[in-house]
């Protein structure tokens, strides 16, 4: 989950890569869309098998609705601005050219990990339970979520994975950008701290305001970084002041 106008310490190149056309745009179709299912298989493992039940509807739910709104906005990006999806299969700590990024990451990825499973015991052994009536507002802001990192894909073609800098990369103030400086943030952390209740588990919010946590030390190290190497991001900082929230932060 990146953010702004791409971002990081990482100069890559001097000549503007071109958008892939032909066996490419084919190849790179397949590359996304089995990477989606996979990650829609072992999504589906961390929310069943802790729970060990099948009857588990707020998964199925949370499940399907993601996969929906994934898919429109992978098939959507494959069609009008491949390169964004290029850049965005890359990811992982394995993938950051910065060792602290490479932390940051691998504790996001095990955190996220416990989100997702957290609610199945809890399903499980009924530690918590949530009004149906707040699951499915839970899975509309989920959606909303999304919804504003689709925005910021669409602004921002240079939103990559990683914490990097390429060398024709602009600074965008425009769109979500113009609100705040790290919108993609915003909506993913937005999903996170709607995802416990749209699967019925208010144990798993405490792991969702954890992973929070670190996305914010992952956005100011990225600030850092990106004042450091991307031209004119600085002023852009003077101009929109506010990271995530309107008028708070």
């Amino acid at each position: 989950m990146l953010h702004t106008g791409g971002g990081s310490t990482q100069v890559v190149g001097f000549i503007p890569m071109r958008q892939p056309k032909g066996n490419a745009v084919n190849n790179l179709s397949k590359k996304a869309l089995i990477g989606l299912l996979r990650f829609q298989v072992i999504l589906a493992f961390l929310l069943f098998l802790p729970a060990w039940s099948l009857h588990f509807w707020e998964a199925w739910l949370y499940w399907i609705l993601f996969f929906v709104s994934a898919l429109i906005i992978t098939l959507y990006f494959l069609k009008h601005d491949p390169r964004l999806i290029e850049r965005r299969l890359a990811f992982g700590p394995s993938a950051e050219p910065e060792k602290s990024q490479k932390i940051i990451q691998a504790i996001v990825g095990v955190l996220t990990c416990a989100l997702f499973t957290t609610p199945g015991f809890d399903y499980r052994f009924h530690w918590s339970s949530v009004p149906t009536l707040v699951v499915l507002i839970a899975d509309a802001l989920v959606v909303l979520g999304l919804l504003v990192v689709f925005f910021v894909f669409r602004k921002n073609s240079h939103a990559a994975s990683v914490v990097k800098v390429e060398a024709d990369q602009p600074v965008i103030s425009t769109g979500p950008y113009q609100f705040v400086r790290h919108p993609m943030y915003a909506g993913a952390i937005l999903m996170f701290l709607a995802t416990p209740f749209a699967l019925g588990s208010l144990w798993a919010l405490l792991v969702a305001i954890l992973l929070c946590g670190v996305i914010i030390v992952r956005l100011l190290v990225e600030e850092r970084y990106l004042s450091a190497n991307l031209p004119g991001y600085n002023v852009y900082c003077q101009k929109v002041r506010y990271r995530l929230i309107p008028r708070v932060w």
